[in-house]
């Protein structure tokens, strides 16, 4: 279950579901799920892919996570990652072979990011970005006669977003990276910098939410209040984080990402809503929301942040 992140599960599934949703065509419940489910399962592939990928790493800075400490063995999240593509494969293949191919352009970007570009800069916060856009193409795709190219800009909102997301991430690791080698934005140009970028991109996805506006919607105004309300939750959290400067803490930024994962959900709703209607996309977020936040609260903060070395007490 910690290898799982349960507080991140619900948004993989929303964002597929919210490229079902844009495409219009003649969805069903088994397109709809299925547009939910394959973004899931390569998740969850992921999460076991990336954890094996970084076992040296979380060997340095996070010990207590379930590879590290022993709980769980390289080789059974390994074979654990496999099961999960698989039946990632399964599903797709059920439904168009086209939702096959960009499940594998997933299975590589994962290990692209978690092999080669996490370590370098940008291009890792990037490719980290353009797998949530392949979630957006793969739910438009598992449509019947779904118009792909609706979702286009939409998947350039979710690349911008969660380009921005992960490099908030980058600020809260910044002293594991730097323990372990890697050359994120934060370790090489400082925590100030790497918020300010993040900003800067966050900014960009949301002006391309906006232009979305000019797009074929089915609801307008349902998306227009509920990216104002993503906008405003994204803004007090760069907010404070820029207010810190260069003194942003590793808890700080913590708490700022747990925002991010809680305003991602009602972005991804923002977009189901303009495909499918306010009261759809409303009905899946309430739950998905509260189990998310609930989930963080309950284990979150254990799993990125390893528990303090208890103090040595000498004779005198």
């Amino acid at each position: 279950m910690q290898t799982w992140r349960p507080y991140t599960l619900p948004y993989p599934g929303f964002v597929g579901l919210a490229g079902a949703a844009i495409a219009g065509g003649t969805p069903g419940p088994a397109h709809f799920a299925a547009a939910a489910v394959v973004p899931v399962l390569v998740w969850l592939g992921g999460h076991y892919l990336g954890d094996w990928f970084d076992r040296e790493l979380d060997a340095i800075e996070k010990p207590q996570r379930p590879i590290p400490s022993g709980r769980l063995s390289p080789r059974a999240a390994l074979i654990s990652a496999v099961v999960c593509e698989v039946g990632a494969a399964v599903v797709a293949l059920a439904v168009d072979w086209r939702v096959l191919v960009l499940l594998a352009l997933g299975v590589v970007g994962i290990a692209a990011y978690s092999r080669v570009c996490k370590g370098r800069g940008i291009s890792g916060n990037l490719v980290r970005g353009a797998l949530t856009a392949l979630a957006v193409l793969c739910g438009a795709t598992c449509v019947p006669g779904g118009q792909v190219w609706v979702a286009v800009p939409f998947a350039l909102v979710f690349l911008l977003h969660d380009t921005a997301s992960n490099l908030v991430g980058a600020v809260r690791d910044v002293g594991g990276d730097q323990a372990g080698g890697y050359r994120s934005v934060p370790v090489r140009r400082g925590v100030a910098y790497g918020a300010r970028l993040a900003q800067s991109l966050y900014g960009s996805a949301l002006a391309t939410a906006a232009a979305c506006v000019l797009l074929p919607l089915h609801e307008r105004t349902s998306y227009l209040v509920l990216l104002i309300a993503a906008t405003a939750m994204g803004a007090w959290v760069f907010g404070g984080l820029l207010s810190q400067g260069d003194g942003i803490t590793r808890e700080s930024a913590l708490r700022a990402h747990e925002v991010l994962v809680a305003e991602r959900l009602v972005l991804a709703c923002a977009v189901t809503a303009a495909g499918a209607g306010a009261a759809f996309a409303v009905t899946v977020l309430v739950p998905v929301l509260v189990f998310s936040v609930l989930t963080q609260n309950a284990m979150r903060s254990t799993h990125e942040i390893p528990p303090a070395e208890p103090r040595k007490v000498t004779a005198p």
